[in-house]
């Protein structure tokens, strides 16, 4: 109640700011049509076939134009397809194994260069090239083949169902990739260092003019984007890695949209006057997840105690300040799929039990050990926000008393999650992090063995039999109903297996200008799926 009661006061305190009138009622700060977005992290490139950063996905949001893009609820959209295909409509077979995509007529690159279905089928290829290594193919491994029909028309053939193929060969975030230019890149043998990656041409509403590489991203407007010229005319993406340097920009007002805000500065927002603030549930999910491939960290009885070691509910109340939602498991709460689970309890008693069962005995100074094996393991996360160390310190604290040893080991997010970082790597014990969900509710990718890098995304190297096959069958058919009970068997598992803590799902907070128009944030993968509809 008093964080309801907070934040309402907060809505009234910025309805109230009093902002400086500009010419034509503008704000004074307002450059109109430039539109100056602040974020912490840089994106580690721009393909995302290699791309990892949640900022590569914001950005291939203004640079490409996906298949299909998700609308503010999750739900797809016909982009550079003219309609979503499904077994209503017949685009999807009565088998379910054929799917057909059309494309509209008269689309180009930002060179002038036709983007037609050549591009998808391109892409398919790309993917599927071993001497391409690029971070996923979930989704576009299922594909047997595509038969292009004409310039505007493809015949995916899958080799079985895949309830989840839309948004892995068409949408933007997870293994969605948007198509590349066949023009440009089919001549290359390998695409791991084409320059396009750093420099790429845009079939989306903006393009890029400049990476000011630690400073900024400059994009101007595709002047042949298929929907038309967008609102804004410059859009500038600036890098700051101090979320109390981006607090201080906003009130100065020399940014125009602070993103994702950090939790121990929402309450500050009502002191600024000309801002607006939204606030939505998001499908991100805060994690420690472990590497279950460690010696100290492969018994599920440690990584329990670990779970029940840390008080997690205070660590949310204090450092995150409540603004978030405890989580459970890995699946969004609002979801059709999520499943009965509640998250372990903090119980310092049972965690000591677990460890003396798992054989990690106290020494004389409280250290465990097994074997003259320290139980001592490693977490990193990205410093952006000061919150993320604030609350590895005291899971170091809490996790001491227990007799387990925690060192931190904090990484810039271009490091931490690049394909040869310490997490695809394997070189990290625990990562406490960020994780995005799409709206449909597959996830094999993250937990089955199938997909160990470098085969996937499967970074916590979890290897359970009843996991792997489980999260498969549950893409193998479109009926909700069975797929919900497939999800249910499967969440049982990895409560019950804890390769991960799921701490919180993000409420997200966005401060900006209140002159800009259209900013709509959404609960799954990117804001910036409507980036051509802003306007300041």
């Amino acid at each position: 109640m008093r964080r309801l009661v907070a934040l309402a006061a907060l809505a009234v305190a910025l309805g109230s700011c009093a902002p400086a009138a500009g010419p034509g009622g503008r704000q004074s700060w307002t450059q109109p049509g430039v539109l100056r977005i602040g974020t912490p992290e840089e994106p580690d490139g721009l393909n995302l076939m290699y791309a990892n950063a949640q900022s590569a996905g914001d950005v291939a949001n203004l640079l490409y134009e996906p298949l299909f893009r998700y609308d503010q609820n999750g739900e797809l959209i016909p982009a550079a397809a003219t309609v979503v295909p499904s077994l209503a409509n017949g685009g999807i077979s009565r088998d379910g194994k054929t799917v057909t995509i059309h494309l509209r007529h008269g689309m180009r690159w930002s060179d002038g260069a036709p983007y037609d279905a050549r591009d998808f089928v391109f892409t398919w290829h790309a993917v599927m090239n071993p001497h391409n290594t690029v971070r996923l193919q979930v989704g576009w491994d299922d594909v047997a083949a595509m038969r292009l029909v004409d310039r505007y028309t493809v015949v995916v053939r899958l080799r079985a169902i895949n309830a989840g193929i839309l948004g892995d060969l068409g949408g933007i975030g997870g293994s969605g990739y948007p198509p590349i230019p066949a023009h440009l890149l089919a001549a290359l043998p390998s695409l791991d260092r084409a320059a396009f990656n750093g420099a790429p041409i845009s079939s989306g509403p903006f393009v890029l003019t400049a990476w000011h590489h630690g400073a900024s991203l400059e994009f101007a407007p595709n002047p042949y984007y298929w929907r038309g010229k967008p609102g804004l005319q410059r859009i500038s993406l600036r890098i700051v890695p101090s979320s109390e340097t981006l607090l201080s920009q906003i009130r100065t007002h020399e940014i125009d949209l602070y993103d994702s805000v950090s939790e121990n500065q929402i309450g500050e927002l009502a002191t600024i006057p000309g801002i607006a603030v939204s606030r939505r549930l998001s499908a991100n999910w805060r994690r420690l997840a472990f590497n279950c491939a460690k010696p100290q960290l492969a018994d599920p009885r440690v990584r329990r105690a670990i779970a029940q070691g840390v008080d997690w509910d205070w660590l949310l109340r204090t450092i995150f300040h409540g603004y978030d939602e405890r989580a459970a498991s890995d699946v969004v709460p609002t979801s059709w799929a999520a499943p009965h689970v509640q998250p372990w309890p903090y119980d310092p008693a049972a965690a000591r039990r677990l460890l003396d069962a798992a054989g990690w005995r106290a020494g004389a100074n409280g250290q465990r050990a097994k074997d003259g094996m320290p139980l001592r393991f490693s977490v990193s996360t990205t410093p952006a926000k000061q919150a993320n160390v604030q609350a590895e310190v005291q899971m170091q604290q809490q996790l001491r008393a227990l007799g387990i040893a925690l060192e931190i080991k904090n990484y810039p997010s271009s490091l931490l999650f690049a394909h040869d970082g310490p997490i695809y790597s394997g070189r990290f014990d625990s990562e406490f992090t960020i994780e995005t969900n799409g709206p449909d509710p597959d996830n094999e990718g993250l937990w089955s063995a199938k997909f160990i890098p470098p085969a996937g995304a499967n970074t916590g190297r979890l290897n359970d039999p009843l996991i792997t096959q489980t999260s498969h069958a549950a893409t193998l058919t479109y009926d909700r109903a069975r797929r919900r009970a497939l999800y249910a068997a499967e969440e049982a598992r990895i409560h019950a297996l804890v390769p991960a803590v799921f701490f919180y799902w993000q409420n997200s907070y966005a401060a900006h200008n209140g002159d800009l128009q259209g900013w709509r944030p959404a609960t799954y993968l990117s804001d910036y799926w409507n980036a051509w509809d802003w306007r300041i």
